[in-house]
């Protein structure tokens, strides 16, 4: 598995081998998502947005709710609560959410969230400055 160095602004270089297999170009854009201690980065290809899509009044209604619950996540994820079905597929159809990242939505996914937020906020979790510093923890 290729090992890559973080330089002084923050830029990492591609290993070739990763950058052949996805077939990747210089200029081509990535999502960078922070995920269970993991930085995954996705290919992304940004095009024109099409027209928003027509809602029935039960839909603007579901799409108005959607919004307080994503503002409530993003303010405060310990007193939030996810996203039914119904909500993420009106969210998804009007582009609010991104529907390769519907699953972070999910009650179920949230509440893993909300967990892991509990633990960071109780101490239960080590931060470390380097990688030193988590070697030598590993070890004692």
């Amino acid at each position: 598995m290729p090992v890559v160095r973080i330089g002084p602004k923050h830029q990492v270089t591609i290993p070739k081998e990763v950058f052949n297999r996805l077939h990747l170009k210089a200029g081509d854009f990535l999502e960078a998502i922070a995920q269970q201690g993991k930085i995954v980065m996705v290919p992304r290809q940004l095009t024109v947005k099409a027209p928003a899509p027509s809602l029935n009044k039960k839909e603007q209604e579901i799409l108005s709710q959607v919004r307080e619950k994503i503002n409530q996540i993003q303010k405060d994820i310990l007193h939030s609560q996810g996203l039914t079905k119904e909500e993420i597929k009106i969210a998804c159809k009007v582009s609010l959410i991104d529907k390769d990242q519907a699953w972070w939505w999910t009650e179920e996914w949230q509440k893993k969230e909300r967990e892991a937020e509990r633990d960071i906020k109780e101490g239960k979790v080590k931060r470390f400055t380097n990688v030193e510093g988590l070697i030598k923890d590993l070890h004692s």
